[in-house]
């Protein structure tokens, strides 16, 4: 059985399955809109923004261990 799923970008009806090369859009150029929209910062996944002064995102060292004698 095949799936039928509304196109991410324009809505229209298409074919969820191998034989559409494009899923889950319904065609190259709607593919290509949601590419834009990501490369273009248009969707955004939500977090905390990164530290300036730490490009890297490196997290703290880690504390030393605590003897026990």
């Amino acid at each position: 059985m095949t799936a039928i799923v509304d196109c991410p970008v324009c809505g229209r009806k298409t074919e969820f399955s191998p034989a559409n090369v494009w899923r889950p859009f319904c065609s190259e150029r709607c593919k290509l809109i949601d590419l834009g929209q990501w490369a273009s910062d248009g969707y955004v996944i939500p977090g905390d923004a990164p530290d300036p002064e730490d490009p890297a995102g490196t997290p703290p060292p880690a504390p030393p261990p605590t003897r026990r004698d």
